[in-house]
């Protein structure tokens, strides 16, 4: 009887998340159901209701986890029949501050709009849930990497792909011999279909095989990847995730390492050897708390950046033609003071050098009307920069005069189309230096680069990791082979109406820049400013509205 007893008091944590196939009607019922059977039994924990499901995290005692398993199955409608509910016991009581890192300490029940967020811009629809990948057992998905190379020759190879971010593959994942793994490196959740637009030349016509902690991540993720067409529909996902594979194989067999989470070797022992650690992605080396909250897969960790609870986003900015990093900041300096609660802005010079141009005039006071010279300009002269040079200018240096006698041509930045290789190189050496990055502004001929971009990412792998961008004055380069609405990254579109008098680019030119972009995933805003980036009102509030989506 005492053994008994001492069974019912023992600790536990239970994760189970439904998807229905219908939404569900009656989300305030549901609410509280929960609220009053989780307080009754003392569960404490994360609940989350939303019209295709819910996904829960509680923690209690084993009899009264049981207890709350047992009133699920009873709810009306069979909506939990079939659910697979994740039970681990705690052979030790968690302290304070375990309970309080792993969200234990109250009961939390939301209603929200979907279970898992695929993308932080809610302007991106979510694929349909109906579309996932085919769920594979602990055994099949083991049976698949141990004869990888002896699978039917239906795709190329079995790719692995692992669909948690960076803090959870730092200390386990799955290191099959002859299978290729896919490691994204993500941040957090909502950056993953960025790095599947960027890699998607890595997954085309192979077979995809997706795990993540407990299962969620994977339903979601493998719709966003089938929903890509053509040699994507071979996604397959691990049922029940790295929990269900380590019961299945308490070996481990192909995980090396430890499950984030659930695995009973984790949390215990790095709180007893190691309380605290520094979080190597904060930019300023902020102390962040080693146990992550325990809901698998609804919440990102958030590490204490002493800027309140949101962070800042970084961008990457990129100047026009004929301009520099310098030049650029100052004349964006009432834009940065005014996004400085949202935004890091970090401005780069173009790889391209520019030769000096010139007038030949009577004056001789600036470096502009100098006469044509074989030295070095005088130092007084800041070099001019560029992403994308005319054919007969590629290759010349900055040191070089250049005379000319015409006037300013506004459709010069038509013939401004070399040069994209060298800076895309140069771009990729800043993200690897100066990264992360959230974003990428680019100002007119910066616009046009960053456009370029957007276009390749789905093609080729770049190397370069952002979530959106915001291009002001933009124009299309090179851009002929692609089709409206076919550039699937989030994007603001800043730029003069008809009436805004940009002598440079005109309203038609960015206009047509924009609808390469998806549709569902873009915003306009049009002004009468000319060729600037304005900072009055409403301008500013939507050029806000848009950052605080990615936060």
């Amino acid at each position: 009887m005492a053994d008994k007893n001492d069974e019912s008091e023992k600790q536990g944590v239970l994760l189970y998340y439904k998807y229905t196939h219908s939404p569900i009607a009656d989300l305030d019922h549901l609410y509280t159901f929960y609220e009053s059977n989780c307080s009754s039994l003392g569960l404490l924990g994360r609940v989350r209701i939303a019209p295709q499901g819910v996904n829960v995290t509680v923690g209690g005692k084993l009899s009264s986890l049981g207890s709350h398993i047992d009133a699920l199955l009873q709810v009306k409608n069979g909506l939990f029949h079939g659910t697979d509910f994740k039970l681990a016991s705690c052979d030790e009581p968690l302290n304070d501050e375990v309970a309080k890192e792993c969200g234990f300490t109250s009961l939390s029940i939301r209603i929200v709009k979907e279970l898992v967020t695929l993308s932080s811009n809610p302007l991106l629809k979510s694929p349909p849930i109906s579309n996932a990948g085919k769920h594979l057992s602990a055994a099949e998905f083991h049976s698949v990497l141990q004869s990888a190379g002896e699978l039917p020759n239906d795709f190329k190879r079995v790719v692995l792909l692992d669909a948690r971010n960076m803090y959870e593959t730092r200390i386990g994942k799955f290191e099959p011999p002859d299978v290729e793994t896919l490691d994204p490196a993500t941040r957090q959740y909502s950056d993953l279909p960025a790095w599947i637009d960027s890699n998607a030349e890595k997954l085309r016509g192979n077979c995809i095989l997706m795990y993540c902690t407990g299962g969620i991540r994977c339903e979601m993720a493998s719709a966003y990847i089938r929903s890509k067409g053509a040699g994507f529909e071979n996604v397959f996902q691990l049922f029940g995730g790295i929990q269900r594979y380590l019961e299945q194989f308490p070996d481990g067999g192909f995980f090396k390492g430890r499950n984030f989470v659930y695995d009973p070797r984790n949390s215990s022992s790095i709180q007893k050897e190691n309380a605290q650690y520094v979080c190597e992605l904060c930019e300023h080396g902020k102390v962040a708390l080693s146990v992550p909250p325990v809901n698998d897969d609804s919440s990102e960790i958030e590490c204490d950046t002493g800027v309140g609870s949101s962070k800042k986003l970084r961008i990457l900015c990129l100047h026009g033609f004929r301009q520099n990093a310098s030049g650029f900041k100052g004349r964006t300096a009432a834009l940065a003071k005014k996004l400085k609660s949202l935004a890091e802005l970090v401005f780069v010079n173009a790889p391209h050098e520019l030769p000096f141009i010139y007038h030949p005039t009577k004056q001789h006071n600036s470096c502009i009307s100098t006469p044509l010279q074989s030295n070095p300009p005088p130092s007084r002269c800041n070099k001019k920069y560029a992403w994308l040079v005319a054919r007969r200018s590629f290759g010349k240096k900055a040191d070089e005069w250049e005379k000319t006698v015409t006037p300013f041509d506004p459709l010069q930045y038509q013939q401004q189309t070399e040069g994209f290789d060298e800076s895309l190189s140069y771009l990729k050496s800043v993200f690897s230096t100066q990264g992360p990055f959230d974003g990428i502004l680019g100002f007119s001929q910066g616009a046009a680069m960053v456009a370029h971009i957007c276009a390749q990412r789905g093609k080729l792998d770049l190397g370069l990791d952002f979530r959106f961008v915001i291009l002001c004055s933009g124009f299309p380069i090179n851009l002929a082979g692609h089709e409206r609405g076919s550039i699937n990254c989030p994007s603001l579109h800043v730029f003069g109406n008809d009436k805004g008098g940009d002598r440079q680019i005109s309203s038609n030119s960015s206009r047509d820049l924009a609808s390469y972009f998806e549709d569902g995933c873009r915003m306009i805003i049009e002004h009468a400013s000319g060729h600037i980036i304005p900072t009055q009102s409403p301008y500013i509030e939507e050029v806000r509205e848009f950052l605080r989506r990615f936060i």
